[in-house]
């Protein structure tokens, strides 16, 4: 019988599930801790990535190519988010059992917020470096079409290579979601991550060692320390996050069955477990590295704060008026005023 994987990315087998491979310590473990954390992940990257949005419509032209990679990439990080809170409550509770269309929905959703959001980081770096190397070039002033037409190729491609997921997504008599194990997904979904990784990996070495060689001409030292601080703080989190995950999930994918490699595949499942907590936490630090620690948004950001601070005090002194009026007509009905 064919047996679907629990979705998103732990690649299970029935033929470890006896007491010779047992792996009950590490579902338990996933079962305590992934809860708790991508539920505090959930919040952040929905209060952040809102956020970014809000500011961009408000304070920024999102008919800019930069501004429309920043809020597709904010965008895409909530279709991800939105995946999380379903694979909480998969986990938690053991089994699927919101039905095989919402399980199919599900992993298509997520899926498309995954490979957009790596998708988008790759042209965001890409179109970063020429803004470096050559400033002056169209690309970086792009506006208007392109701006409409580049994210909608992105998101074409994102939806094309999530469409697999939809399609060979079941939910097995054992409450199981996931793709069937020996369908062509079930092989091309994990080397496809690990491609996307190697892909990003490469144009983001390839391009921030650029933009730091630029950097380190004696020009602007003082901006220059700042950026390079930035640059090395993304580049460290992303191969911090993104590297052990899939070292993980190939080493996973390439565990042979047998008993005698029971304690390898167990330490495999506590290792997945650890690195994913810091890889799907992407969609929560992707504000604060691409948008936040630019000056232009967090001055933005402090007058959005401002006027929202405005706004609700107003209202706490319309409060306190409209409260003190509704005192003094009280109390001249019974026929004594009340100075407040």
């Amino acid at each position: 019988m064919n047996t679907p994987t629990p979705f998103p990315e732990d690649y299970y087998d029935d033929s470890y599930e006896n007491e010779a491979c047992n792996v009950s310590g590490s579902v338990k473990f996933g079962q305590i801790f992934n809860p708790v954390f991508f539920s505090l992940v959930v919040i952040l990257s929905v209060f952040g990535n809102s956020l970014v949005i809000m500011i961009l419509v408000k304070y920024e032209n999102i008919k800019s190519i930069t501004n429309a990679f920043i809020l597709n990439l904010a965008i895409s990080d909530l279709i991800f988010t939105a995946g999380l809170p379903f694979w909480v409550y998969y986990h938690m509770n053991g089994t699927w059992t919101l039905g095989e269309v919402a399980c199919k929905s599900v992993n298509f959703v997520f899926y498309i917020g995954f490979y957009s959001s790596g998708f988008l980081l790759i042209i965001m770096t890409i179109h970063r470096y020429i803004a470096v190397v050559s400033p002056l070039s169209d690309i970086v002033s792009t506006k208007g079409l392109y701006c409409i037409l580049a994210p909608i190729f992105i998101w074409l491609v994102s939806i094309v290579v999530a469409v697999p997921y939809f399609i060979f997504t079941k939910v097995n008599d054992d409450g199981f979601c996931g793709y069937i194990a020996d369908s062509p997904i079930s092989f091309w979904g994990i080397y496809q991550q690990i491609a996307l990784f190697i892909l990003t990996s490469l144009v983001f070495i390839f391009c921030y060692v650029q933009i730091i060689w630029r950097l380190l001409r004696p020009t602007g030292q003082r901006r220059k320390s700042k950026t390079l601080k930035v640059i090395f703080t993304l580049m460290v989190v992303f191969f911090l996050g993104w590297a052990p995950y899939n070292v993980v999930i190939f080493l996973k994918s390439r565990a042979p069955v047998g008993d005698d490699v029971c304690q390898t595949y167990s330490t495999l499942e506590y290792a997945l477990n650890i690195c994913r907590l810091g890889a799907f936490s992407h969609c929560c630090l992707n504000p604060v590295f691409y948008v936040f620690v630019g000056v232009k948004f967090k001055n933005h950001l402090m007058r959005f704060v401002k006027i929202v601070g405005h706004n609700s005090s107003k209202q706490n002194r319309s409060s306190v008026r409209s409260r003190q009026s509704r005192m003094t007509i009280t109390s001249i009905t019974s026929g004594e005023e009340m100075s407040l």
